[in-house]
C-alpha cells in the first residue's frame, strides 16, 4: 500500500516531501518495489451489522441516531451490539479465515488483534478469532489447536491464540451519532466474553472523545495516518484491525492514486458489515522510530458526564 496522494474527500495530501520514488524504473513500469522487512501484513475488518445498521436501513436515513434532548448514553442505540445476523456474519468470517491459507499453513493466522473499543467491534473479534490469549501470556505457553479438519489440526500442532489489543486510534469517527459513542471501558471489560481483551492502553474510562460535534474529517485522516505509524512499530508481521466503516474511509482514501483504477476503486469504497480488506502495509522509513503519543481529548464531551480537567490538544506538533 502506498501513500502522500489527495484524498477523494479532502484536498490535502498524507505525507508530503517523503521523497518515495512509487514506481521501478519510469513510471509506465507499473511496478513497486519494497524492502521486506519494511512491510507487513495488515487485515482490516469492518465491525458485524449492528442494530444501528438495521435502524438507518430501516428508517432511511440517520436521524434515529440523533440524541434529542436525552444525554447520548441513555439512547437505546448508544455504542449498539451486534444483531443476531452480525454475529452470524463474524462466524462465518471465522470460518472463511479458517479455510484461507497464508503464511505457509492452510488457514489464516494472526500474531495480533487490534481492536477499537466499541461494543460492536470487541464482540465481531471475539466471533472472528474466538478467545485469545491472556494479556502477559508468552504464545509459547499457549496450546492452542488449529482449525478443526485442517492439515495441522490432524497433526496436533498447536497454534497460539492471537492478542487481543483495544486502542482508542482505531474507533469509528466520533460525535453527533450515539452508536458512535462507547461505554464505559470498566463495563466493557467487566463482560465475562470480553475477558483477556486487553484494555490497558485505554487512557480513559469514560468516553472522553464523544460530543455533539462530529469528529472533523481532517483529523480523522490525522488519527488513521498516526494509527498507522503505530501499526508500523509493532513488531507482529500478521496483524488483524477490527474497525469501522468511516474510520476505513478516512484510512483508505488518502492512498491509492497512483494504483490501477479497479484497485484504487476496491480500496477505497466503502466496506460492508464484516468485510475482510487485507494490504501490505510498507513503511518508507521517514516515520520509523518516531514517538506516537497517546490520544486525548481536546475537548469535553457535551453529552455525557465527563471529569472537568482541562486536557491538551489531540496532537502537538
Amino acid at each position: 500500500m502506498t501513500g502522500g496522494a489527495q484524498t477523494n474527500f479532502l484536498k490535502s495530501k498524507a505525507m508530503d516531501g517523503d521523497g518515495f520514488q512509487y514506481s521501478l524504473g519510469p513510471p509506465e513500469s507499473g511496478f513497486s518495489i519494497f524492502l521486506s522487512e519494511r512491510t507487513k501484513k495488515v487485515h482490516f475488518i469492518r465491525h458485524a451489522e449492528g442494530y444501528h445498521n438495521v435502524a438507518t436501513s430501516e428508517t432511511g436515513s440517520n436521524d434515529c441516531l440523533l440524541r434529542g434532548d436525552a444525554n447520548a448514553d441513555q439512547h437505546h442505540l448508544y455504542d449498539a451490539r451486534l444483531t443476531e445476523k452480525g454475529i452470524q456474519q463474524a462466524v462465518d468470517l471465522r470460518k472463511y479465515l479458517a479455510k484461507r491459507p497464508s503464511g505457509g499453513r492452510s488457514f489464516t493466522a494472526f500474531d495480533l488483534v487490534v481492536v477499537s473499543p466499541l461494543t460492536r467491534t470487541c464482540e465481531t473479534a471475539l466471533h472472528v478469532f474466538g478467545k485469545p490469549r491472556a494479556p502477559g501470556r508468552p504464545s509459547f505457553l499457549d496450546k492452542g489447536t488449529a482449525p478443526p479438519g485442517s492439515v495441522e489440526y490432524t497433526q496436533g500442532i498447536h497454534v497460539p491464540a492471537p492478542r487481543f489489543l483495544v486502542r482508542e486510534e482505531c474507533r469509528e469517527r466520533w460525535g453527533k451519532y450515539v452508536c458512535d459513542g462507547r461505554r464505559k471501558i470498566s463495563e466493557i471489560s467487566a463482560e465475562p466474553q470480553f475477558e483477556n481483551f486487553d484494555f490497558s492502553e485505554c487512557n480513559f474510562d469514560e468516553d472522553v472523545f464523544y460530543s455533539d460535534e462530529r469528529e472533523s474529517d481532517e483529523h480523522c485522516c490525522e488519527r488513521a495516518l498516526k494509527f498507522l505509524q503505530w501499526l508500523n512499530a509493532r513488531p507482529e508481521k500478521c496483524i488483524a484491525v477490527v474497525t469501522h466503516s468511516s474510520f476505513l474511509r478516512h484510512l483508505f482514501g488518502q492512498f491509492g492514486d497512483n494504483l490501477h483504477s479497479d484497485d484504487m476503486s476496491d480500496l477505497q469504497r466503502m466496506a460492508g458489515n464484516c468485510e475482510l480488506r487485507s494490504v501490505v502495509l510498507c513503511s518508507h522509513g521517514n516515520k520509523d522510530g518516531k514517538e506516537v503519543k497517546p490520544l486525548v481529548p481536546s475537548n469535553p464531551a457535551s453529552t455525557v458526564t465527563l471529569p472537568d480537567d482541562n486536557l491538551p490538544a489531540f496532537f502537538d506538533p
